[in-house]
């Protein structure tokens, strides 16, 4: 089974050390100073009080590795259409491309039962790049619950989770999926293969109101959920959200105020929003907010909380682009 990891970063590389120790052919496509330690020392993994040192091959140039069973990719949404050219000679005839990403993904009615099958997302895949280039057929559906984080060039530390969630677009539990859940399993993870929608949903539920929240008050999750006022406006846009969802069909296994008190349980952790901020990069803005948006006028649903906070927050992308750290 030959498996490339594109965006080997701090789930990139986990997933990459963890698979290529358990016997797989992994290759990492990395950049960087990140790239250049892998090579020279292996990928070093900190876990469980331990350090693990795999030896995948590692690249940034995706013609080294050639056609892929499956391509794992693990980059930020925003940043796949500018891979999917370069990523091309991973791609065999019968390649699975997992998509491993936050928020709601650009293949999200491939195949969807209803009125929107195959309806194409311009928040998340303008002028339909990734459909085309990569191809709906291909897709595997991936939620990471992973934290981690590249402690300095070439080493990964887990912090804690290891859960990946898999599914088919259509639901069927596939020998592709199937097979690829097997070697995850036996790599360390847990990769349930399940209806994998619903669990988009019942993570981006979170993400749609947190991450935002935080870039605009830089207040951890602890803090928006333990403030009345913060915490109405996070629930009014999870509701929102809740409402969209239902309307095209996804279902919830947990209730909002569950939902925010697991939320508040993590404590003083910044979003990954937020952490972008501050670190003068790009946020995951469509992914979490806008797709959100974009689906609730597609089904006749208001978003008026999530239209204000979504507009305020464009609005501090905008400044932060003028104006970076430093």
């Amino acid at each position: 089974m030959r498996i490339c990891i594109y965006g080997a970063g701090a789930i990139g590389g986990y997933l990459g050390a963890q698979l290529s120790l358990a016997g797989r052919d992994v290759t990492l496509i990395a950049r960087g100073p990140h790239l250049k330690a892998m090579r020279q020392h292996g990928v070093r993994l900190l876990i469980d009080g331990e350090e693990r040192v795999a030896h995948p091959v590692c690249t940034d140039d995706p013609s080294e590795a050639g056609p892929q069973d499956y391509v794992i990719v693990t980059l930020k949404a925003h940043s796949v259409p500018w891979i999917v050219e370069p990523m091309q000679p991973l791609l065999g005839p019968d390649t699975a491309v997992v998509m491993a990403t936050n928020g709601l993904p650009w293949w999200y009615f491939y195949e969807l039962e209803g009125p929107w099958r195959d309806r194409r997302l311009e928040s998340l895949d303008p002028g339909g790049v990734q459909w085309d280039g990569i191809g709906p057929e291909r897709v595997i559906g991936c939620v990471v619950y992973a934290a981690t984080e590249v402690s300095e060039p070439g080493v990964i530390r887990h912090l804690k989770y290891n859960r990946f969630t898999l599914g088919e677009p259509s639901g069927e539990k596939t020998e592709r999926v199937r097979r690829l859940a097997k070697a995850m399993i036996e790599a360390g993870f847990r990769a349930p293969v399940r209806g994998i929608r619903n669990e988009m949903w019942v993570k981006l539920w979170g993400n749609l109101a947190f991450n935002p929240i935080s870039a605009l008050t830089l207040g951890t999750l602890g803090t928006i959920a333990g403030d009345p006022d913060t915490r109405a406006v996070a629930k009014a846009m999870m509701l929102e959200g809740q409402a969209v969802a239902e309307a095209l069909g996804a279902r919830f296994s947990i209730d909002i105020e569950r939902r925010i008190e697991g939320i508040a349980a993590v404590g003083e952790h910044r979003t990954s929003m937020l952490q972008d901020l501050d670190k003068g990069r790009p946020m995951e803005i469509d992914a979490l907010v806008t797709a959100v948006q974009e689906m609730g006028r597609m089904v006749d649903v208001p978003t008026p909380t999530i239209d204000v906070v979504l507009a305020l927050v464009r609005q501090r992308a905008r400044i932060a682009d003028a104006y970076p750290p430093g």
